[in-house]
């Protein structure tokens, strides 16, 4: 059987609550992303709910154009033990067409002020006709744990107001 998902964990030594604030701020996914490709939230508003909608402007050397938008949809919000989200794109007359890849978060508090943070990607559920362009997962499985890296370093700051 051919695994359809990668993940990675750390451990960060601040509580669940605070990670999961940092996840449910978009402005903040350009700083955690491991890929680079993240560059700016569109839609700023804290994730607060499921089927939550929130753009995020993207580059991407192989993409056809370079610079794109996606559109993501909140599927999982547990806090603070949980997020993930579709990401898919707005056709030209507005609608969303979701991908199947769905990024999740698991936060697992290990005591008041430690939380062992797991990033799975997962392209279960991409139609195969999405498969003939695009090979699953489309980056190395370490930018996972870049991500959890960029994360633990934005959670681990000083607290920002804003």
């Amino acid at each position: 059987m051919d695994q359809e998902n990668v993940s990675a964990t750390l451990t960060v030594a601040v509580p669940a609550a605070r990670v999961f604030a940092v996840l449910a701020d978009p402005a903040a996914h350009a700083a955690i992303d491991g890929t680079g490709w993240v560059q700016e939230a569109v839609d700023r508003a804290p994730l607060t709910e499921v089927g939550q909608i929130f753009r995020m402007d993207m580059y991407h050397a192989n993409h056809p154009n370079g610079d794109y938008q996606v559109a993501n949809q909140v599927q999982v919000l547990d806090p603070p033990r949980a997020i993930g989200w579709l990401t898919g794109q707005e056709k030209d007359d507005g609608h969303l067409d979701f991908g199947g890849w769905l990024w999740r978060y698991d936060l697992a508090p290990l005591g008041p002020s430690e939380t062992e943070v797991t990033l799975t990607y997962d392209w279960s559920a991409v139609p195969q006709s999405i498969r003939e362009y695009i090979q699953f997962p489309p980056f190395a499985p370490e930018h996972l744990t870049n991500s959890l890296h960029h994360l633990a370093a934005l959670v681990s700051g000083p607290t920002t107001t804003g």
